[in-house]
């Protein structure tokens, strides 16, 4: 099966918002709004920028079959930029066809030109599968860190209450 992996653009709205969709029933989350994830993907890709995530997509003969979502941070104490690699996703029918694989090497070859000094990611503990993917790739768990999350009430009350979004659990 032969990939092919490069960033996303504008013209690749409607193959980011299905794949968003798929990669949430995936993932047991409540179903996506096909329209309202067509408008998020449309104004990611149109207003890409740093603070904006980054996609790769990867295609097998012209179908969309899997994602990578990244964020590139700048650089802290290091002085080192580093991927974030927020989600990757292959859609059930391409697993175990090199899919996987073909955007990692993409994100590794990205890191080199780009003299990126470290790929981060997270995945979930039960995830047994994702487990053995990276440490395929030499990925290994690093205790020095805790993840952590802020959202909902708790941004509102560190907001002091005035934020003009309101939220909805």
């Amino acid at each position: 099966m032969s990939v092919d992996v490069r960033w996303a653009t504008t013209g690749d709205a409607a193959a980011l918002a299905a794949m968003l969709c798929e990669m949430a029933v995936h993932y047991r989350q409540p179903p996506l709004d096909a329209s309202q994830a067509l408008s998020a993907a449309q104004k990611w890709l149109g207003d890409e920028g740093p603070a904006y995530p980054h996609f790769a997509l990867a295609f097998v003969d012209g179908e969309v079959c899997g994602l990578a979502s990244v964020a590139i941070a700048h650089p802290g104490i290091d002085l080192e930029r580093l991927l974030f690699l927020k989600d990757l996703f292959v859609r059930n029918d391409a697993r175990n066809g090199g899919v996987g694989r073909a955007l990692m090497a993409f994100l590794a070859g990205h890191w080199l030109r780009e003299g990126i000094g470290r790929i981060d990611l997270t995945t979930k503990d039960w995830n047994e599968g994702a487990l053995r993917f990276y440490a395929q790739f030499g990925a290994e768990r690093h205790e020095q860190k805790v993840f952590l999350r802020l959202s909902g009430e708790a941004l509102l009350a560190i907001a002091g209450g005035s934020s003009t979004r309101s939220w909805k659990p």
